[in-house]
């Protein structure tokens, strides 16, 4: 199976077991929560999903083991599927407009840890094939630098949002020579390195990833919007604790009406934010600018 991706070109699907996760309801959700939240208020064209993300994310992962094999890396079959499927999810746990969700309707329960609930669970449904991919996802595994392909100062995260939110978005200063970077990379004491003539491709990474977060991620009206999606999803929930009745569907709802923390994060609570998606939120602002309460 191959997407074809506006950035890469062709992806390719590595296994069935991979497929199978894509196929699932929690990672189809994905194509519903948009990556850059509300920034396409300033820039138009940023309407790319996490799905678009996480799919991209993969692909470069395919790249770099690739390139480390071919340095005489040793990757097995098991730790290589270990790292696509641990890239692939690492955002499966974003809610609708993450950030604004996670300061108000739910407390303080960040979204790492809703993807890892998440990879728990379909561990469980995939008898324990994921077993090996969370070890690596929550840093549990002997290899270090498998965790730094994952989440560290150049890891396939960045590679890819960095190139694909400046595509999106216009924004060119944003754009990385992701495949270069890749090229370079090499593993040495069980440590991610970069070569040492690419000095100046790692200096221009980090200097785009800068200018992304003046010019887009930290744009004011982006932040503001945001801010004031916090607001009303508060004002919403106070509104619905004192016994209001908001119209909007029955998975936000039920995060309106109970405290929801790390502790009370269960199965049918992880069941009904898989639910949630950005529509949920957009018909629920439909529904309340009519809404009889004037902060609201």
């Amino acid at each position: 199976k191959i997407f074809n991706d506006p950035i890469y070109g062709f992806i390719t699907i590595p296994n069935a077991l991979i497929y199978d996760l894509i196929q699932h309801p929690y990672f189809q959700r994905l194509r519903r929560i948009s990556q850059m939240g509300l920034s396409y208020l300033v820039y138009p064209g940023a309407n790319h999903t996490r799905f678009h993300h996480a799919l991209g994310c993969m692909h470069v992962m395919q790249k770099a083991v690739e390139t480390l094999r071919f340095k005489a890396v040793s990757i097995s079959k098991e730790e290589e599927n270990a790292l696509y499927i641990a890239i692939l999810l690492h955002d499966i746990g974003h809610g609708p407009f993450s950030h604004a969700m996670e300061s108000s309707i739910v407390e303080d329960v960040h979204h790492e840890a809703i993807s890892l609930l998440f990879m728990q669970q379909l561990n469980v449904e995939f008898d324990d094939q994921l077993s090996l991919a969370i070890k690596v996802f929550k840093g549990d595994y002997h290899r270090k630098f498998m965790l730094q392909l994952i989440s560290s100062q150049l890891d396939m995260d960045r590679m890819d949002y960095l190139k694909r939110d400046s595509f999106y978005s216009g924004v060119a200063e944003g754009n990385v020579n992701s495949e270069r970077l890749i090229q370079m990379m090499n593993v040495v004491d069980d440590v991610l390195v970069i070569e040492e003539k690419e000095n100046y491709s790692v200096e221009k990474f980090l200097m785009a990833r800068r200018l992304m977060y003046w010019q887009v991620y930290l744009h004011k009206t982006s932040l503001v919007a945001e801010l004031i999606l916090t607001k009303v999803l508060k004002r919403a929930k106070e509104l619905t604790e004192k016994g209001s009745v908001l119209s909007c569907s029955e998975p936000l709802l039920f995060f309106m009406k109970n405290k929801v923390n790390l502790e009370t994060f269960d199965t049918k609570t992880l069941t009904l934010f898989a639910q949630l998606d950005d529509f949920d939120i957009i018909s629920a602002l439909k529904a309340w600018q009519n809404h009889e309460d004037y902060i609201l």
